[in-house]
């Protein structure tokens, strides 16, 4: 028998943003997707401001304290206990590859720019989170500094970015209604790889030129 599992775990969410204590729910999800959890925050964070339109705004900023909370013990998780434990779940997650990328692009020195694009773009920011705390404790072993990955400036770039993401989400739904929440899920992930493109294209210009 087939188990639909991501499919099974979205739909609880979407259950879940209807729930008196959908609040609650919000913080938790938000706070373990910067983990391990595969359901972004945006999946109860759009519903629930379409149902309650004036709470839009907490909403989206208990998202983003929450996110950014997990995400600080991401950081953690990969300055201190990144091998062999972290690095076990990252495999059994499947997200090994995408780590890989990710620390080849931090060794290029963007990695500043790489914590904001895995908080704003549908980059899974638990991989960015626990790259950065590996990456940052690989560079003080090396060079006795973590260098721009300190956790205050991770902390910084994390508010900026899921600030942006989640407060946009809050703020289009507010204003458009049930129209705008149908398009904001269809057109999301389209709006945030445009973001990451760019990004790129400016990192290779940065790159080329001399």
């Amino acid at each position: 028998m087939k188990i639909n599992v991501f499919s099974t775990l979205y739909e609880l969410c979407i259950k879940l943003a209807k729930h008196p204590k959908a609040p609650w729910f919000l913080g938790i999800n938000s706070f373990i997707e910067s983990i391990f959890w595969p359901i972004p925050p945006d999946v109860m964070l759009a519903p629930m401001c379409l149902a309650r339109p004036k709470r839009s705004m907490y909403y989206a900023a208990l998202t983003v304290v929450t996110s950014v909370l997990g995400a600080v013990c991401g950081y953690y998780l990969g300055y201190f206990i990144y091998d062999p434990y972290i690095a076990d779940l990252i495999a059994w997650l499947g997200y090994e590859s995408s780590m890989q990328t990710v620390r080849e692009w931090f060794t290029l020195e963007y990695g500043v720019l790489m914590i904001f694009i895995g908080a704003f773009t549908p980059v899974p920011y638990k991989v960015i989170a626990v790259t950065t705390g590996v990456v940052a404790a690989e560079s003080m072993a090396n060079t006795g500094s973590v260098g721009m990955l300190t956790l205050l400036n991770f902390v910084l770039v994390s508010i900026v970015g899921r600030g942006l993401r989640f407060f946009l989400v809050a703020g289009i739904i507010m204003l458009g209604g049930e129209r705008m929440e149908h398009a904001l899920r269809r057109y999301i992930d389209y709006i945030g790889w445009a973001c990451v493109i760019l990004v790129v294209i400016y990192i290779a210009y940065e790159m080329m030129t001399p």
